[in-house]
């Protein structure tokens, strides 16, 4: 028998329930399994919920170096689609990219409600920035810095890629860029959810946001115990508490 081409226990997955649906959408260089405690939480409340695997994600690395950050948010939109077959409503979440392109998501396609964690609204003023996409044949890749987990036995068994593939990150600097444009035309409501201790995307970022959705009534949650995969961080059970409340209400 092959090998898998995806990585064992990072599948996408899907849990059927109720009329509701949630789509729930990983982070840059994550994996369907960072969103799984939650997809488990709100499976449980009752709602149908679906966990894609973006492209180029939960294989090898090389593979994100020929995906476009459009081919990110069609799969969300594929998501979507494919939710609105079995469900009356839908929610769309994420955690970090995915939380952008969940904002993305609720800027342009009919849901409910938006839920976005650990949310980046750019990557900073790095000189380094703006010219990834040249640098990137002599230097295709970027180490991770320290990891912030609060959560040890969660950090070991956590997949992710070991490394940023530089035109990814290029492809995520365009993704954000379009995604601040974006919020704007957000008129769902939204809840966002970020760690003071988040230190891959800091607290900064959730204030920038909420500060751009100017037409709709925004909720946000700080947390004080987590690093910044919140879904698998000690402060997860208040924010899954937090989430379902949040679907209930917008639904």
């Amino acid at each position: 028998m092959a090998s898998p081409l995806v990585i064992p226990s990072a599948e996408p997955f899907f849990f059927p329930g109720g009329p509701v649906g949630c789509l729930l959408i990983h982070g840059f260089t994550g994996t369907p399994k960072e969103m799984l405690w939650l997809g488990e939480h709100l499976s449980k409340e009752g709602f149908t919920v679906l966990a894609p695997r973006l492209p180029g994600h939960a294989t090898k690395p090389d593979d994100m170096q020929h995906v476009h950050w459009t081919d990110w948010l069609a799969a969300v939109e594929d998501g979507l689609n494919l939710l609105k077959g079995c469900t009356d409503q839908q929610v769309v979440m994420g955690l970090s990219m995915g939380a952008a392109l969940s904002l993305m998501a609720a800027a342009r396609y009919p849901v409910a409600g938006v839920v976005a964690v650990s949310a980046p609204y750019s990557l900073g003023d790095d000189w380094r920035l703006p010219f990834l996409r040249f640098v990137q044949p002599f230097m295709p890749r970027y180490g991770k810095g320290k990891p912030d987990w609060q959560n040890p036995e969660a950090a070991l068994d956590h997949i992710d890629y070991p490394y940023y593939p530089t035109r990814s990150i290029a492809e995520l600097v365009d993704l954000l860029a379009q995604m601040r444009k974006d919020l704007a035309s957000i008129n769902v409501p939204a809840l966002l959810v970020h760690s003071h201790k988040d230190k891959s995307v800091p607290f900064s970022n959730m204030e920038q946001i909420a500060s751009h959705l100017t037409n709709t009534k925004v909720q946000t949650l700080p947390v004080e115990n987590s690093g910044h995969v919140i879904l698998r961080e000690p402060d997860r059970f208040a924010v899954f508490d937090a989430i379902t409340k949040f679907v209930r209400q917008v639904t």
